[in-house]
């Protein structure tokens, strides 16, 4: 299962390289993902008009310069913002688009990005799950919100779906959650809720129980972020694949 599931290392967000003008989840990164014979991450998140698009932060100022969050600005907006640095003028893609560029020629493991409240969760389980009954290419899907990972089975994915993790000591992007959701999350014991297939865990976080004992028992477990050879060999022992970027893990080994 494990070696069916992730033959092959796991492009973060597409094979980007700004200095080169290849910039995250764009065209030209996932093409150059495809062209390396890699698996490619990406993420999603949802416009105004409740659109999906392949776009990684909350907030647009970083990778395009506009101001204010991804969920204030309509799918048509964004998606005519070039991405800062983009040598091929590249903007943000719906998902609807990415699939189509992609056309089952890798392996995609996409990442539901949590959102703030029950009805965009919703919206984006559901948006996502319609958009993927057509897509015949092999494709997983993943979150750190438990509520997702539930809610696209609901709404009619059956493939992979993997919950994302880490040691959940407190930073600055996670002060929503309390004491207690931090221990159901770094203990992963929202299984009978999830009944995750896969798990993709921060490098720093493999030895923690709950990830050595689901590895055990058979869940294939990738690590995010591996920048560099010494980084993946590292991790080796603990996982079955890597996520990586800033390197080639052909060329390192």
């Amino acid at each position: 299962m494990t070696t069916a599931l992730f033959p092959r290392p796991i492009a973060h967000r597409g094979l980007h390289n700004r200095a080169a003008g290849i910039i995250e989840n764009s065209a030209a990164a996932f093409e150059a993902a495809i062209a390396g014979n890699f698996a490619i991450e990406c993420d999603l998140q949802l416009t105004s008009d409740g659109v999906p698009v392949v776009f990684h932060d909350d907030e647009l100022e970083r990778l395009t310069g506009k101001t204010g969050p991804v969920s204030a600005i309509s799918s048509a907006e964004l998606t005519s913002t070039p991405l800062l640095g983009s040598a091929a003028g590249n903007c943000p893609q719906r998902f609807t688009d990415f699939l189509s560029q992609v056309g089952g020629r890798t392996l995609l493991q996409i990442e539901l990005k949590y959102q703030r409240d029950v009805a965009g969760t919703q919206l984006l389980a559901r948006a996502a799950a319609e958009l993927l009954k057509s897509y015949e290419g092999l494709v997983t899907v993943e979150s750190f919100d438990p509520n997702l990972l539930t809610q696209i089975r609901q709404f009619g994915f059956t493939g992979p779906r993997g919950i994302i993790t880490y040691d959940y000591e407190p930073n600055e992007w996670d002060a929503h959650l309390t004491t207690d959701q931090r221990y159901t999350l770094r203990h992963l014991l929202h299984w009978h809720e999830t009944q995750f297939d896969f798990i993709s865990c921060d490098k720093d976080a493999l030895e923690l129980p709950a990830i050595k004992f689901w590895r055990a028992l058979g869940k294939p477990v990738t690590a995010w972020t591996i920048r560099s050879k010494v980084e993946a060999l590292a991790a080796a022992p603990y996982i079955d694949q890597i996520v990586f970027e800033g390197f080639d893990p052909e060329l390192a080994r």
